[in-house]
């Protein structure tokens, strides 16, 4: 019980609570996105879709960016269970009507927007709730959490269905496929059970009330609008597109090594693991450790989290790209991805911290995903472009992505380093206040 109030949790109905909605904001994902990384040919075989047409279907996902600011105002309206067990719904009948019957391109169309536009409202909420059930002292480590052990369940859950696929499938592919689609199936049942315990221990959070004659829905729009004004909440947005932004930029260094260093096939796979996934997994907890009990403060750590990935970058772009030098080389892209993980890790705690009515910080949550994910929108096509421009010399091309990913990472910072002065002279005026202005 002392480590639990340690991490912030009073008692255990709170605990339950918090890994309740950290598990839902990953298993509602487990059927289906969480299996690009590992599982995507074999996903786009078992829909029977094209390469391209599974590149759409993730676009389409992808709405959810133009659907964060108006998923504020439902944040503002409605509790956190009601939208969790609402979305958990939809995603099960969904992936039901996928897996159950195959439909046509067409209609995983009309699915993946449906997705796309649940996520928008559910995401939010999510990290909402990591927020509303996290005491005002321990946001750095509730954030950490929630990515260290989303990560964990991810890794271990596709490490189960791989190991599955290759004793039971073996080398046959339409058996592989077989065992795939069942190991879907059952990760898909696993949201009735998520369902009844959304509603059994997530528990009502304060929003929008009627109040001089206004509705419900007028005073979570005002709501909304409040907090889109509020400076420091787009300030700790920014900071969090900046970490966004180097993680994509983090993605893309096995294709370097492979390029550059003409690493093998499984070297380049087991780096992969280490680097964005068992990484993620430890460096989650790390920073929210150092957040709440070294530095007190999410946004003072990822203000040294992205100094320190802008100096590691710059050692990478320094750094000789010989054979003799792959040992030091791999040294620095360890310490890279430690570094933007531990910023990763907390993205949303600064947002967190800031001090908003508990009624409208779904809005503040919402504008702070819009902000904070924007960057996929360019960062993988401006990685692209670059490594097509160059096909022939692929260090220029990761270069000039590490100098990108240099200059973004101190942009970062500087905005974090904004939100720490804003945030020490509100204290300094909360005192002079407290003392009487003597």
């Amino acid at each position: 019980m002392k480590l639990m109030e340690k991490i912030g949790f009073k008692e255990n109905k709170q605990m339950w609570a918090f890994l309740t909605v950290v598990m839902s904001g990953q298993i509602i994902y487990s059927a289906f996105e969480a299996f690009k990384g590992t599982f995507l040919l074999m996903l786009t075989d078992v829909l029977g879709v094209t390469n391209t047409e599974m590149g759409i279907l993730f676009s389409l996902i992808g709405i959810a960016m133009f659907f964060y600011i108006p998923g504020g105002w439902f944040n503002n309206r409605f509790m956190i269970r009601h939208i969790l067990m609402t979305s958990l719904v939809v995603r099960f009948v969904t992936l039901m009507v996928i897996i159950l019957f195959t439909p046509s391109f067409s209609v995983l169309a009309v699915i993946a927007a449906t997705w796309g536009i649940t996520d928008a409202i559910f995401w939010p909420a999510v990290v909402n709730g990591v927020g509303v059930l996290s005491s005002d002292h321990n946001k750095g480590m509730a954030f950490g959490l929630l990515e260290s052990i989303r990560r964990a369940a991810e890794m271990g859950m596709n490490l189960v269905l791989a190991t599955l696929i290759t004793t039971i499938g073996g080398a046959v592919v339409l058996a592989q496929q077989g065992v795939f689609r069942k190991g879907m199936f059952v990760y898909a049942l696993l949201i009735l059970p998520m369902i009844y315990c959304v509603y059994k221990f997530v528990p009502e959070n304060k929003v929008a009330e009627s109040t001089d004659g206004q509705s419900k829905n007028t005073v979570a729009l005002k709501g909304l609008i409040a907090v889109f004004k509020i400076p420091m909440v787009w300030m700790a947005s920014l900071a969090s597109l900046t970490v966004y932004w180097c993680y994509i930029n983090l993605i893309y260094t096995v294709p370097y090594l492979q390029a550059v260093f003409h690493i093998s096939t499984a070297q380049a796979a087991l780096f992969g693991i280490i680097n964005t996934a068992a990484m993620g997994i430890v460096a989650g907890l790390i920073s929210g450790i150092i957040s709440d009990f070294v530095f007190k403060s999410s946004i003072k750590m990822m203000f040294v989290a992205l100094l320190a990935t802008a100096v590691t970058l710059l050692g990478i772009i320094v750094l000789p790209k010989t054979a003799a030098m792959l040992w030091p080389n791999l040294g620095l892209l360890l310490l890279f991805s430690f570094s933007i993980f531990l910023a990763k890790g907390i993205i949303m705690a600064p947002i967190a911290e800031i001090k908003i009515p508990e009624e409208y910080r779904g809005a503040s949550m919402s504008i702070g995903s819009f902000a904070a994910y924007a960057s996929i929108f360019w960062a993988y096509a401006l990685n692209g472009k670059l490594i097509d421009t160059y096909p022939n010399n692929p260090i220029i091309a990761y270069q000039k992505i590490f100098t990108i990913g240099m200059v973004v990472a101190l942009v970062g910072s500087a905005c974090a380093l904004i939100v720490l002065i804003a945030q020490k002279k509100a204290r300094l005026a909360e005192e002079l206040e407290g003392n009487g202005g003597n």
